[in-house]
C-alpha cells in the first residue's frame, strides 16, 4: 500500500531508516569485539547499597494524511488537503531497588519525558510544539518474605506518579493526556497519572488491588479527572484470567458533569477455553456505567482469536464485536457512553483504527466489526491487516442531520520489524471509505488515506 507522504519526506524517512540501521548494526558489532575484553565495571557514583537500574526510550515517527479526517482541517480553505508531521520523544529513567535477603524490599523511580510536534499536524493532534516534564516520580514497598506462608511479595504499595492498568486497557490504562501543548498526540510516550496510590495483595492465583488515581490532564483541558477503585483477578490457569472492578470518578462539574460522580462496573474474561485447543483464546468484556438519574449507558465485547501454530509463518485470525452505547436525543437523561482513560495494548486496542479511531471516532456512540489477519514469518518481523466496519449506535446523536448508521470502512496494514535487540521500526499504511453517515456529518465522499513511520529505540 502505498503511503500518502511526500517524496521528500518518504526520502527523509527513508534516509532516517538507514541510518538508524546502520547505527543499531555498529552498536551489535561493537558490544561483540568487546565481549573478549571488557573492562572492570566503573562506579557510578550512586549508594551501593541500592541495585540501580538505568533505561533510555526514544521514537522518531513521520504521519501522512490525504483528504484529512473527511473534513478541512485548515480554516478558509474549501478544498480537500493532506497533512503531513512528524513526532519525537525521549524517555530517560532511573530506578532503585532496596532489598535485605528474606526481608521487605523499597523500590522507587525517576522517569521524564521529553516529546516534539512539528511539520503540517492537523488540528486534532496540535500544532508545532515541545514540551518536557517528569514522567515517574513514585516510591514503593513490597512485603518480600515477610509472609511466608503466603507467598513472595504477597503485598505491595506504590505512591507518587505512577502508571497504572486495568486488564487489557479498555477503560483504565493513560494517565497523561497527549498533543495539544505537550506534543507527541500519537506518540503518548507518557502514561503515568500526576498521583497514584496503588495497594495490591496477590496470594496464589488472587489479586486484591485497592487504589486513587488523579489524570494528568492538559493545561489547557484540565478536567479535573480522578478516581478511586478496586479490582480484583483471578488467574484461572496460564493463560487464563477473570477479572472484576468497580471505579468512582470525580471532575470539575463545569467541564464533565457526567464524569463527576460516575460510577463504573467492569467485568473481563481472557480465556484459553479448551485444553485441548491452547491456540484459541476468548476475550470478553463488558461495562456499566451510572451517574444517578443523569446517566446510563453500557458496552460490551467479545472477541475470539485462533493461532495456527503449527503452521508456517503461524498465522493468527481474529474477529471482534465491539459496542458501546449512544445518546438517544429522545430520552433525557443522557446515554452517550463515557470513554473514561483508554490504552494501547495491541494494534485495535483500543484506539480503533489508525483512522477513526485515532482521529475522529471514540469508543462511544459506536459499534465496530473488527477482521485481522496477522502472520510472523520469523522472530523478527510480524505483520498483518485489519478491517474495519463502524457503524454508529444513535445516528442523530452523532452530527445533526445524520439518519444512517453506515460510518466507514476501514483496512490498515502494519509491520514490525525488530532490527536488533535496541531498535524497532513500525510502518502502517491505512484506507478508509466514508459511508452514508459520514457524507451526511462532513459533507464528505473522497477517500482517506494514511500512512506511518515510526522508529523506537530501547535501551
Amino acid at each position: 500500500m502505498r503511503l500518502p507522504l511526500t517524496m521528500d519526506c518518504f526520502t527523509l524517512a527513508t534516509r532516517t531508516l538507514i541510518v538508524v540501521i546502520a547505527l543499531g548494526l555498529a552498536a551489535s558489532a561493537r558490544a561483540q569485539d568487546a565481549a573478549d575484553d571488557k573492562p572492570d565495571a566503573r562506579s557510578t557514583g550512586l549508594p551501593s547499597a541500592l541495585d540501580w537500574t538505568f533505561h533510555f526510550d526514544a521514537t522518531w515517527g513521520t504521519f501522512g494524511f490525504a483528504n484529512s479526517l473527511f473534513q478541512n482541517p485548515k480554516e478558509g480553505v474549501p478544498e480537500n488537503l493532506s497533512d503531513q508531521w512528524f513526532e519525537g520523544s525521549m524517555k530517560p529513567a532511573l530506578s532503585a531497588t532496596y532489598k535485605r535477603p528474606n526481608a521487605t524490599e523499597w523500590y522507587g523511580k525517576l522517569s521524564a519525558v521529553g516529546e516534539r510536534t512539528y511539520g503540517s499536524a492537523p488540528v486534532v493532534a496540535g500544532g508545532d510544539t515541545s514540551s518536557f516534564q517528569v514522567e515517574d516520580l513514585y516510591i514503593g514497598w513490597r512485603s518480600g518474605g515477610a509472609f511466608p506462608s503466603l507467598g513472595e511479595n504477597v503485598v505491595d504499595v506504590t505512591v507518587g506518579r505512577a502508571p497504572y492498568q486495568i486488564g487489557h486497557g479498555l477503560l483504565l490504562y493513560d494517565g497523561a493526556a497527549e498533543g495539544g501543548s505537550r506534543g507527541g498526540y500519537w506518540t503518548n510516550a507518557r502514561k503515568a497519572f500526576q498521583f497514584a496510590v496503588i495497594g495490591r495483595v496477590h496470594p496464589g492465583a488472587h489479586t486484591i488491588e485497592a487504589f486513587y488515581l488523579d489524570k494528568d490532564d492538559l493545561p489547557e483541558n484540565d478536567t479535573g479527572t480522578a478516581l478511586w477503585g478496586t479490582n480484583y483477578e483471578f488467574a484461572a490457569g496460564e493463560h487464563s484470567t477473570l477479572g472484576v472492578s468497580y471505579l468512582r470518578f470525580f471532575a470539575h462539574r463545569d467541564k464533565n458533569p457526567v464524569r463527576d460522580g460516575l460510577n463504573v462496573v467492569n467485568l473481563r474474561a481472557y480465556l484459553t477455553p479448551l485444553s485441548a485447543m491452547p491456540d484459541l483464546t476468548v476475550d470478553a468484556e463488558y461495562a456499566l456505567e451510572r451517574n444517578g438519574d443523569l446517566f446510563a449507558s453500557n458496552a460490551w465485547t467479545a472477541q475470539g482469536s485462533y493461532t495456527f501454530s503449527a503452521a508456517t509463518w503461524t498465522p493468527a485470525l481474529t474477529y471482534r464485536y465491539a459496542f458501546f452505547q449512544g445518546d438517544d436525543p429522545a430520552t433525557r437523561r443522557r446515554e452517550g457512553f463515557d470513554p473514561l482513560l483508554p490504552g494501547f495494548h495491541d494494534w485495535g486496542t483500543w484506539w480503533q483504527g489508525e483512522i477513526a479511531g485515532e482521529y475522529f471516532l471514540s469508543n462511544s456512540n459506536l459499534a465496530s466489526h473488527l477482521v485481522r489477519a496477522q502472520v510472523t514469518p520469523n522472530d523478527a518481523v510480524t505483520g498483518g491487516l485489519l478491517f474495519y466496519k463502524f457503524r454508529l449506535e444513535q445516528p442523530a446523536s452523532f452530527a445533526p442531520g445524520v439518519t444512517d448508521r453506515n460510518l466507514a470502512f476501514e483496512t490498515d496494514a502494519y509491520v514490525e520489524w525488530k532490527i536488533n535487540g535496541n531498535f524497532t521500526a513500525n510502518f502502517v499504511g491505512a484506507f478508509a471509505h466514508p459511508q452514508t453517515a459520514a457524507q451526511q456529518a462532513f459533507n464528505r465522499t473522497k477517500n482517506f488515506a494514511y500512512g506511518m513511520v515510526f522508529l523506537a529505540y530501547h535501551y
